[in-house]
């Protein structure tokens, strides 16, 4: 049988062979995403009553909210999954780009309506009104698509123009359009669709300052953004470059501040009609001292210098991926394989080599940046340790896992290949070991 398969396969045309190696890849990964899926959804089904070490961290209905919550999230992320993998289009110029774009979201807006609508609506984060979801839907397919179209209109035309050293060109160009849209992301992008509002003068932001001084941490604002109005999921972040870094604490990280812990009179909200007011019958979010706490996390990136090694290795994998498109662009083959034998178009270039030829290196690359990423999570909380804030930190993590549902039991295999932070378990054994140091 092996025989006949390979005699069956050295008579294949080279671009034939290039095809199915392309599509049977496609498969394996999604074979073993299912597989990996499939184990952690068994985790999620068997494991129904409280393990002794989280006994003291999490009730019982807690344990059973979270559960439920991540086993409908991974069954939905199966499916979808699977629609993605039987996904494809095939554009020819920036027309297409913007129908294929245009095409992907109207098709993929029933997934997307079903996931806030039902999985995150039956527990408790969905925050929007079908008004509101659509309102921001449209907003982000014009701001896509004002940012899209013509950084690859450059693009192509780089390519064109370029010459042998087109690909140095292409990657600066890229480099600069990153750091472009990183610089202006917060203060021009993001206010689109969230209301960014000063934190209040107090004993916070007082504490925040202090705190960043004492690291060096050159911090110009500190924002609050409102995004108990989309979800009652919490986050926090920081940017900028050089001497102008600003912090943005989401409303529902934050105990005092979060709308979803305290009733508003009617007629307070003038997007009353957009969201909805949903009040939790718990308190949601962190005492400030946790968020410091969280922020000691965070700020651990920037002086341990985990942002600048990101920007780094994805800058490398970049000029890697443009070198090697310079190197196969040429090659007919490829073009042929998907079923352009007559033209060569350097869009479909770009789609073919990036997306399916680089398809095995981007899933090394990408497990490797996970574990990296789970590295960096360690030094990140060993970095809030050496503030002093272990205990804080301890009690913050366990409060944004109970707020958020996560589950606190994963399966080894399927944690290792997709969490880019480490497990809630392993985190608080690490941090134990620092509140006993």
């Amino acid at each position: 049988m092996a025989v006949l398969l390979g005699a069956l396969w050295a008579g294949l045309p080279v671009e034939k062979r290039i095809f199915c190696s392309v599509l049977l890849f496609s498969w394996a990964v999604y074979l073993w995403e299912a597989f990996l899926a499939r184990r952690q959804r068994k985790v999620y089904r068997t494991t129904t009553h409280v393990p002794w070490e989280l006994g003291q961290i999490m009730d019982s209905e807690t344990f059973e909210k979270s559960r439920l919550y991540q086993l409908d999230k991974s069954t939905f992320s199966f499916w979808s999954g699977l629609y993605s993998e039987l996904e494809g289009t095939i554009i020819q110029s920036l027309m297409f780009l913007l129908l294929a774009t245009l095409f992907s979201a109207v098709t993929g807006l029933p997934w997307s309506l079903y996931n806030t609508f039902v999985i995150e609506e039956k527990h408790g984060f969905n925050q929007q009104t079908l008004g509101f979801f659509f309102k921001d839907a449209i907003k982000k397919f014009i701001v896509t698509q004002c940012i899209l179209l013509p950084v690859t209109s450059l693009l192509l035309y780089i390519i064109k123009i370029g010459g042998d050293y087109f690909f140095i060109y292409a990657w600066l160009f890229t480099l600069v359009v990153s750091l472009v849209l990183v610089t202006i992301y917060a203060d021009y992008i993001a206010p689109l669709f969230d209301k960014f509002i000063p934190l209040p003068e107090g004993e916070l932001k007082q504490a925040i300052e202090i705190m960043a001084k004492n690291i060096d941490f050159p911090l110009t604002k500190v924002y609050v953004v409102e995004g108990s109005k989309r979800s009652s999921h919490s986050n926090a972040y920081f940017y900028g470059f050089f001497k102008n870094k600003r912090i943005v604490l989401f409303d529902t990280l934050l105990e005092d501040y979060s709308a979803l812990n305290k009733e508003q009179p009617d007629g307070e909200n003038g997007e009353e009609d957009e969201t909805k007011s949903k009040v939790q019958s718990k308190k949601q979010g962190c005492k400030n001292e946790e968020v410091l706490a969280v922020l000691g996390h965070e700020l651990g990136h920037w002086k341990l210098g985990h942002t600048i090694k990101n920007i780094v290795i994805s800058q490398m994998n970049s000029f890697l991926c443009f070198f090697l498109f310079a190197v196969l662009i040429g090659q007919r083959e490829l073009f042929a394989a998907f079923g352009f034998y007559e033209t060569q178009p350097t869009l479909i270039g770009l789609m073919i080599i990036f997306q399916f030829i680089f398809s095995p290196y981007n899933e090394v690359l990408s497990f490797c940046l996970t574990v990296l990423s789970r590295r960096f999570e360690f030094q990140a909380d060993a970095f809030a340790k050496e503030l002093g804030k272990a205990n804080d930190l301890y009690s913050a993590l366990i409060k944004l896992n109970k707020d958020n549902l996560g589950f606190p039991v994963s399966d080894w295999i399927f944690s290792m290949w997709h969490y880019s932070h480490p497990p809630l378990l392993e985190r608080l054994q690490a941090l134990k070991e620092a509140k006993q140091d």
